[in-house]
């Protein structure tokens, strides 16, 4: 017997975990579950995290999770629970396969067998994010190495497991050469260990309208934290439902499955809702805890469900569909077949013999960091961005001189265009002469001339070289 937490959620959520629970408590699972409450009830009693210090400890103890869709509150301060637990417990692999089910669910797309393995941990999903001046908020980007390395060794030994033939990776890295750099850098880096496995590059909008008008061309797509959320959702609906899709949230210690909807709150309560997402989650925790049998049970019984045309109302087609059943119908559909197997979509085998076992990241020697400028933001209410440069040259040093202002990242000096939109947050770039070594303490003279000249200084980034290469955008039009 293996001990599991449930979370039931928000909105539809008792409803899919309560008919999930009963599918595998009918095909023989060894679980035992301890439930634990987490999102809306929660948040709005004044947790502002969505779950108690006691349901992390149950987590914590049991390592796996299988969690119904819950409800983030808009506004006040609220994070996001989804985005915590994965941070949290280190699950840094979000795995969603996406699979047509032609010709028994509608989709454009008949031949299409996916899966989209997206880094869970960092990206924008950091919800870093300032007010900044009165009209500019920003939002963190972060991408470490250890996060990219991590995730795309993750999809080539995925890949490698599941005699799958090709890993894709997407990125924006013509735009955001540094982070996005980094993720493709790493991609190639790690590609070059699997010579069995083809591997190729897209840029994301690019590749997202691939995967939208020829999915078939995908078989393994890794991507940072926002693309994969983003693409992820596209890949399942052109399957032919969101509610279809299930996924994996894996870490080196815990893991947690779920659906990739949300709580679809409009049906909650009127036994509607299609338990097939939480069910595809709950087939992967059973492969992943050993209980591979059971999944294939499971799987193959959901799948002659799906051929038998027995539909909840989401994917009912009057041209395709036998009958419209409720949730509580579907579930009994499905437990009636088990040990049957589809006759015309494949059945399933799945194989646990053949773990997948990562290695610990070992972390790289340090490079030489040398500190070569700063960029100084400063919130200026006037628009003349010569006005504001006159001003800067007031605070030079002898080390670093003014060498550029941007404004949401466009150059506007020296020689910027006067039709260039301005607002109120400048990015003044300070660099020191003839490529020489700067001190923090010459950063700190600038500073403090700037708070003797009423400069509102608001943030700083240091410039750096390591091993001798400048590792900082330039100016757009620089």
């Amino acid at each position: 017997m293996k001990t599991i937490t449930i979370a039931k959620g928000d909105g539809i959520g008792p409803e899919i975990m309560d008919a999930t629970l009963k599918i595998m408590e009918a095909a023989g699972a060894q679980i035992i579950t301890e439930e634990i409450e987490v999102g809306e009830k929660v948040y709005l009693s004044g947790n502002t995290s969505g779950i108690s210090s006691k349901s992390w400890d149950t987590i914590r103890k049991n390592k796996i999770i299988l969690k119904a869709p819950i409800t983030t509150p808009q506004g006040g301060g609220y994070k996001s629970l989804n985005v915590s637990t994965r941070k949290f417990l280190g699950l840094y692999a979000n795995v969603r396969p996406c699979m047509s089910y032609h010709p028994f669910v509608q989709t454009k797309h008949p031949i299409m067998d996916m899966v989209i393995v997206r880094e869970n941990e960092e990206d924008l999903y950091a919800g870093i994010e300032h007010q900044q001046t009165d009209e500019v908020v920003q939002c963190l980007k972060l991408i470490s190495r250890p996060g990219c390395e991590k995730i795309v060794r993750y999809a080539f030994e995925f890949a490698k497991q599941q005699n799958r033939q090709k890993v894709t990776c997407f990125t924006k890295d013509n735009i955001m050469k540094q982070t996005d750099g980094l993720f493709r850098q790493v991609f190639n880096e790690i590609a070059a260990e699997y010579p069995d496995i083809e591997n190729e590059h897209w840029i994301v909008d690019i590749g997202a309208a691939k995967v939208a008008d020829s999915p078939n061309h995908f078989d393994v797509i890794v991507m940072p934290n926002l693309y994969g959320d983003i693409i992820s959702d596209v890949a399942a609906q052109i399957t032919g439902s969101v509610g279809l899709a299930g996924s994996a949230n894996i870490g080196e210690e815990c893991a947690m499955f779920e659906a990739i909807h949300g709580t679809a709150p409009d049906i909650a309560g009127k036994n509607i809702a299609n338990p097939s997402g939480l069910l595809q989650g709950a087939i992967m925790m059973l492969n992943h805890i050993g209980q591979s049998k059971v999944a294939e049970k499971i799987q193959n019984a959901w799948l002659k469900t799906i051929e038998d045309g027995i539909h909840t109302v989401d994917i009912y087609k009057e041209a395709i569909s036998k009958k419209c059943v409720s949730t509580e119908e579907f579930t009994e559909a499905v437990i009636g077949n088990l040990g049957a197997k589809p006759e015309t979509l494949k059945s399933v085998t799945y194989d646990n013999s053949k773990a997948l076992t990562l290695p610990k990241y070992e972390r790289k020697k340090s490079k030489k960091k040398e500190l070569l400028g700063v960029d100084i933001f400063v919130h200026w209410k006037k628009l003349n961005p010569d006005e504001l440069a006159i001003e800067l040259k007031k605070i030079e040093s002898n080390e670093l001189k003014l060498s550029m202002i941007t404004n949401r990242g466009i150059k506007v000096w020296p020689d910027g265009f006067k039709e260039t939109f301005c607002t109120d947050h400048w990015r003044c770039r300070f660099m020191s002469i003839d490529g020489k070594i700067v001190q923090n303490s010459t950063i700190l003279e600038i500073l403090s001339n700037a708070l003797d000249k009423n400069i509102d200084t608001i943030k700083t980034e240091n410039l750096y070289a390591f091993d001798g290469i400048t590792s900082f955008s330039l100016g757009q039009g620089q």
